[in-house]
C-alpha cells in the first residue's frame, strides 16, 4: 500500500469522524506543525497556538464537508502557513539592533555570541515578507524540496524559486557574512 493511498483511507476515517483516525493524524503532523511553527515564530507558546489553531480549522473544514482529499501535510502546512501570515500581519517585524556590528564570517566557540548570531538571523528572518519567510522556513529548515513548498503555498515552482532567491538576498543586505553558498539545493 502506497503512502498516498494511506493518507487517503486516514482522511477518509477522519472524514467519518473516526476517534483513532483523527488522534493519529493529529499524532503524526503535530510535532511537524509545531517545529515549523517554532521555527518560524521563535516563541514556544505561540508554536503551540498555532498547532492548536491548525487542527482547529482542520476539524471545521472536515466537519463543514471540506477539506482535503490528499496531500493531508500540504493542507495542515497551508493552513498553519496562513495562520502564522495573519500573525506576523498583527504585529511589526523587529528591527537589527543598529548599534551592533552584523554578524560576521568566523564562526565563534562563545555561546554569546552563538546566541547573538541565532537572534539576529531570527529578526531578519522576521522582517521578510511573510512568503519569503515561509519558503526559506520550508526549503532550508524543514528540508522540503521546491514542488513540496510549492504545493503547500499554492504556487509554481518557480514562484518558489523566486521568493527563495529573494528572500536569500535580502538576508545577505541585512545580515553582511550571511552567506548561502549552497544554493545548488535551490533546483531540487
Amino acid at each position: 500500500m502506497c503512502a498516498s493511498s494511506s493518507e487517503e483511507q486516514l482522511l477518509a476515517r477522519a472524514r467519518a469522524w473516526e476517534q483513532a483516525a483523527l488522534v493519529e493524524i493529529y499524532d503524526r503532523y503535530s510535532p511537524q506543525i509545531y517545529r515549523l511553527a517554532l521555527r518560524v515564530l521563535g516563541d514556544a507558546d505561540l508554536a503551540e497556538e498555532c498547532v492548536a489553531e491548525t487542527f482547529s480549522r482542520f476539524l471545521t473544514a472536515l466537519r463543514n464537508g471540506r477539506g482535503p482529499n490528499r496531500h493531508l501535510r500540504g493542507y495542515l502546512y497551508r493552513i498553519a502557513h496562513n495562520w502564522m501570515n495573519d500573525y506576523f500581519r498583527r504585529i511589526r517585524p523587529w528591527p537589527l539592533d543598529p548599534e551592533r556590528e552584523a554578524p560576521g564570517e568566523a564562526l565563534t566557540t562563545d555561546p554569546w555570541e552563538a546566541a547573538w548570531r541565532a537572534e539576529a538571523l531570527r529578526r531578519a528572518m522576521a522582517a521578510l515578507p511573510p512568503e519569503q519567510r515561509m519558503v526559506l522556513t520550508l526549503r532550508f529548515l524543514e528540508g522540503l524540496r521546491p514542488a513540496e513548498v510549492a504545493d503547500i503555498m499554492g504556487k509554481s515552482v518557480s514562484a518558489v524559486k523566486v521568493l527563495q532567491h529573494r528572500a536569500l538576498r535580502a538576508l545577505r543586505q541585512r545580515l553582511p557574512g550571511f552567506d548561502r553558498s549552497d544554493e545548488v539545493h535551490a533546483t531540487d
